[in-house]
């Protein structure tokens, strides 16, 4: 049986205003999901919406429309980006389908039978965009602490989840196992945040909210928006269901990756709901940083004084799904806060991208053309230092993008990726092939040589098949390679000699960035 590798986003809001900031997220795992089924694993990377609550009633309303007419619209958007992007998720869960509901019932069920959920009344401070209630202490200069907007004062009839009692269960979660939470900033953050000034117990239900899913043996009640949420990654394998066969095969899940604005409710909440459901825990939970643009979360830079365009369905037609991926991965540390900027991604495309990968696979096709007819040459044994020196390099980033992926850490490991490109340039310009072929008796010598760049392309563009799959599977098509897992990465013998190779288009035309910059700018402005 193959290894499982069970990955999740958060469902998000279904809009058709998602931007590159609220899809990168999603971008990430699906390089992480690409990457395992290349490992050979059986994965499962789920993605969705979260279709109830307050704030979707009342932007049905506005727009003039019933909640499910509004919300089958807003998903067939979301998953028109998700399909402009490349995102090979496996599942796609609505918290509005029947199966969700039904399950959401039951665990809320089950949670009052164990206990955990009680009947009391709810004071507090509400922020309808964040679906959630605050304390005085925790406002923020008296607004959300999450999101900065003005929250209000509602007082109703409420269901409590009791949290409290899982202080000292979580606190010993992150400490017996410090992998939990990650990267290792996040668990500081619950601890001194959250749970030692005191868990309070949570509203799970609401009253004044009628769009949601009820509670069934209090039907005057709506099942509150976490209790709601949360369980999609085990509902979606059919958990609760007459068929949880999926569940048994990919639960616990691999890794949740989440934004750190809702790490409290995945590292917290999520964990003392499966504790009461006597449920395995999922093995990590990742908080990645925001995207800040032009220096900070808003689209508008500080030193133009306009908008960056961040739309992806703007950016992709002009320059592919895989370039806007690749700058996600390559700039923003994963973990971390990272900044975008159009003349970041411009530059980035034409240094990376067009020069050194794209331009590495156009010259080379090339001189096998010029000099071999694209007929892929044998080439000899590695002897020489300067192919020895080569072949050592691209060993060592291999094991640095194995290495990396397994920490989950996307940013060093496509750096790794494209520093084997990177020696493959610096390969052609010691041994100098067209310097070669004017040589005498030196056809063996110039096999050797093209094999060898051949080689690095392929074991290159095998691995940053997962991040860029459009463009790095025309390279290995060209090269003949119809593997889906990895094969042959440590060593220069996974070409057949003797096959031609096939033509290829350039990949990444160089851009002028002024006149790039200039369109942009005016599209994002106007």
């Amino acid at each position: 049986m193959k290894d499982k590798f069970y990955i999740t986003t958060p469902i998000y809001y279904p809009s058709n205003k998602l931007t590159l900031g609220n899809s990168y997220t999603t971008i990430v795992c699906d390089a992480l999901a690409r990457f395992n089924r290349k490992l050979g694993k059986d994965v499962m990377y789920l993605t969705g919406t979260d279709e109830h609550g307050q704030k979707i009633s009342q932007s049905a309303k506005n727009a003039g429309k019933s909640e499910k007419e509004y919300l089958d619209e807003m998903v067939e958007d979301t998953k028109s980006l998700w399909k402009l992007l490349n995102i090979s998720y496996d599942k796609f869960i609505r918290t509005t389908d029947d199966y969700h509901e039904k399950a959401v019932q039951k665990i809320f069920k089950q949670l009052y039978d164990n206990g955990y959920i009680y009947k009391g009344s709810y004071k507090g401070w509400y922020c309808t965009p964040c679906e959630s209630f605050w304390t005085d202490s925790q406002l923020k200069d008296g607004k959300c602490p999450d999101c900065g907007r003005e929250v209000k004062f509602q007082e109703e009839e409420a269901y409590f989840f009791k949290l409290s009692a899982f202080a000292d269960k979580i606190l010993n979660l992150y400490e017996k196992n410090p992998e939990f939470l990650q990267p290792k900033s996040r668990v500081n953050e619950m601890v001194n945040n959250f749970i030692k000034p005191g868990l309070s117990d949570l509203c799970v239900s609401r009253t004044s909210v009628k769009w949601g899913v009820p509670v069934d043996f209090d039907p005057k009640h709506t099942i509150y928006v976490w209790i709601d949420a949360l369980p999609n990654y085990i509902t979606a394998l059919g958990y609760g269901s007459d068929d949880d066969s999926l569940f048994k095969k990919y639960w616990p899940a691999d890794v949740h990756v989440i934004g750190k604005e809702i790490v409290r409710f995945h590292a917290i909440v999520w964990p003392a709901i499966l504790m009461a459901l006597g449920i395995d825990l999922p093995h990590r939970v990742f908080g990645h940083g925001w995207i800040l643009f032009g220096g900070d979360k808003l689209s508008k830079s500080k030193e133009t004084g306009k908008k960056e365009c961040i739309d992806p369905r703007v950016l992709v037609p002009l320059y592919s799904a895989d370039a806007i991926r690749y700058i996600l991965y390559r700039e923003i540390p994963f973990g971390s806060d990272g900044n975008y900027s159009t003349e970041m991604f411009l530059t980035r495309f034409n240094s990376d991208l067009s020069n050194n990968y794209g331009n590495l696979v156009s010259r080379t096709f090339s001189m096998v053309k010029k000099y071999f007819n694209s007929i892929i040459p044998e080439g000899e044994e590695l002897s020489q230092q300067t192919d020895l020196e080569l072949k050592n390099a691209v060993d060592r980033e291999v094991e640095n993008t194995m290495n990396y992926m397994e920490k989950l850490d996307v940013t060093k490991a496509i750096s790794s990726i494209m520093n084997i490109f990177t020696e493959a340039n610096t390969y052609i310009q010691k041994v100098q092939p067209w310097a070669v072929a004017k040589e005498e008796n030196s056809e063996t010598r110039l096999k050797t040589i093209l094999r060898n760049l051949l080689e690095v392309i392929r074991i290159g563009s095998e691995l940053l098949e997962p991040f860029l799959p459009t463009s790095s599977r025309k390279v290995l098509d060209a090269l003949n390679i119809e593997e889906k897992v990895f094969k042959n990465l440590n060593n220069f013998k996974g070409l057949e000699a003797g096959q031609r190779l096939k033509e290829i288009d350039i990949l990444f035309p160089r851009l002028d960035v002024n006149a790039e910059s200039e369109k942009l700018f005016k599209i994002a402005n106007q």
